[in-house]
C-alpha cells in the first residue's frame, strides 16, 4: 500500500537549477479531465435525484423473507455478463451456485496518474470494507499485499498503456477482442469484475480482476468496490426487484445494504454447498431467509 508521502520545504541559498528539481506529475491528458468532468456531473445528477444513498436502507424499502429468497435466487444462479470473444449480456442461463473456498486476499493497483491522496484514502477504505465482509460472511477476507488472489485495478485514461500488460497477465485466456473492452469499455460502465471458477461440478472461485476507473469522484469510485468486491464473492448478478441492493441497475444505494448483507451472509452459510441449482438450493435458501427476518413462517 501507497502512504502519502509527506513533504517539507526547505530554503536554499541559491536558486536550484531544473536539472535538479524534483520530477513532476505527468499533467492529466485532456481526455482524462473530460471523463473526470463527465463522472462528476453523472454523480452530482444522481445525488440530486435522490439515488447513491448510503443509508443502507430504511422505512421506505421494506422486505420480507419470501423476497429475500427470491432476490438471492435471481442474483446468485444467473450472469449478468457473460466473457467470450466479447464482453455481452448473459443469456439469462441458470448456474450453479459458486463462491470462494479458500481465504480471499485483496490487493489494489494504481495507474500511474492516480494521487497519493487517494491511494491512501481507498486502501484505507478497502481494508475496513473487507473486514465487514469477513464478518458478515464469517468467511477469510483481507485486504494487503501477500499471496493476492482478488486484484482490483484503479486505472484512468492516462495509465491504459502503462497497465495494458497488466490486465493481460491477470487475465491471460481471454480474448483479444474481451481484453480490449475490458482496458477500454464504454463510458457508461463504471466499473466491472470478472471472477474465474473451477471447471467442474464445483465450480468454486480461484480468482478475480476488478477495474475501476481513476477519473470517479469519490463517492462513484467507493461505490464500485462496493459492488464489485461483493460481486467478486459470488454474486454476479443484478436485479430490478433487490431492493434495497447494490445488485440492481437502477443506482438507488451506492453502498452495500442490510438486504445485502443478509444475501452474502446467506450465500456463505455452510448449509449451501458449492455446485448446486437454484432448485437443489430453494428450500435451504428459503430456511436462511426466515433465520434473517426473524420471522417462522414464509410471508
Amino acid at each position: 500500500m501507497t502512504g502519502l508521502a509527506a513533504c517539507q520545504l526547505v530554503p536554499v541559498a541559491q536558486p536550484v537549477p531544473p536539472s535538479a528539481s524534483a520530477p513532476q506529475a505527468p499533467k492529466q491528458s485532456l481526455k482524462s479531465a473530460d471523463m473526470a468532468r463527465y463522472y462528476q456531473r453523472v454523480e452530482s445528477d444522481l445525488l440530486v435525484r435522490g439515488l447513491l444513498r448510503v443509508d443502507g436502507g430504511g422505512p421506505d424499502t421494506p422486505y420480507t423473507s419470501a423476497m429475500l429468497a427470491r432476490n438471492f435466487e435471481k442474483v446468485t444462479f444467473y450472469d449478468e455478463h457473460t466473457i467470450g470473444t466479447r464482453v455481452q449480456r448473459g443469456t439469462g442461463q441458470e448456474r450453479l451456485l459458486s463462491r470462494w473456498d479458500q481465504p480471499v486476499r485483496i490487493n489494489v493497483e494504481y495507474g500511474p496518474s492516480v494521487s497519493d491522496e487517494i491511494r491512501t484514502q481507498d486502501a484505507a477504505m478497502i481494508r475496513q470494507y473487507a473486514g465487514r465482509l469477513s464478518r458478515i460472511t464469517g468467511h477469510s477476507i483481507s485486504a494487503g499485499r501477500l499471496r493476492p488472489n482478488f486484484h482490483i485495478l484503479v486505472i484512468g485514461e492516462d495509465d491504459k498503456s502503462a497497465m495494458t500488460a497488466r490486465i493481460r497477465a491477470l487475465l491471460p485466456s481471454l480474448s483479444a477482442s474481451a481484453l480490449a473492452q475490458i482496458i477500454s469499455p464504454p463510458r457508461a460502465t463504471h466499473c466491472l469484475v470478472v471472477v474465474s471458477h473451477a471447471e467442474g461440478p464445483a465450480p468454486r472461485i480461484l480468482s478475480a480482476v476488478a477495474v475501476v476507473r481513476a477519473e470517479h469522484p469519490d463517492l462513484l469510485r467507493r461505490s464500485c468496490y462496493h459492488e464489485e468486491i461483493a460481486q467478486g464473492l459470488g454474486i454476479v448478478n443484478d436485479s430490478p426487484f433487490a431492493r434495497p441492493s447494490i445488485f440492481n441497475d437502477d443506482d438507488e444505494f451506492a453502498l452495500l445494504t442490510s438486504h445485502d448483507e443478509a444475501l452474502l451472509a446467506m450465500l456463505y452459510d455452510p448449509r449451501l454447498r458449492i455446485g448446486m441449482s437454484a432448485a437443489e438450493a430453494r428450500p435451504t435458501v428459503q430456511t436462511l431467509a426466515r433465520e434473517k427476518m426473524g420471522d417462522g413462517a414464509e410471508t
